[in-house]
């Protein structure tokens, strides 16, 4: 992705309560993307936080958190927060259209479309400036 292209990696705020996952998703995300997990966050406060305090392109986000939920985490953002990629086992219909609301650019469910990820961060990092 960002090798070799003279532009610095994705940075990414990865919001994720199952540490299993979370280790997976980052593994994923350094190794084969090439992207910078810049802080993950397992509940709601932490998630807001990390967004306002570190520089991320991306956030990654789950909808339900050790704490909170990830519709809180955009709710509090606003229009403040990074391009956001949700990714969730909850991938019914009514929380799909919940995040077209929020104007959410990316939605997966984690048990189909966990390789995805890659190839969405590609066009993610070939929309910004080099």
């Amino acid at each position: 992705m960002s090798a070799g292209s003279g532009k610095a990696a994705l940075r990414v705020v990865l919001v994720e309560d199952s540490p299993l996952i979370a280790e997976r998703v980052r593994d994923l995300l350094e190794t084969e993307a090439g992207a910078k997990v810049v802080y993950v966050a397992d509940d709601e406060s932490a998630a807001i936080r990390a967004v306002r305090e570190h520089d991320a392109d991306v956030m990654i986000l789950d909808l339900q958190l050790r704490r909170g939920t990830g519709f809180n985490v955009l709710r509090a953002l606003g229009e403040s927060r990074p391009t956001t990629i949700i990714m969730t086992n909850y991938a019914q219909p009514q929380y799909r259209a919940r995040a077209k609301e929020f104007g959410i650019e990316y939605f997966l469910d984690k048990s189909s479309d966990f390789e995805k990820l890659i190839g969405i961060l590609a066009e993610i990092d070939g929309r910004r400036p080099s």
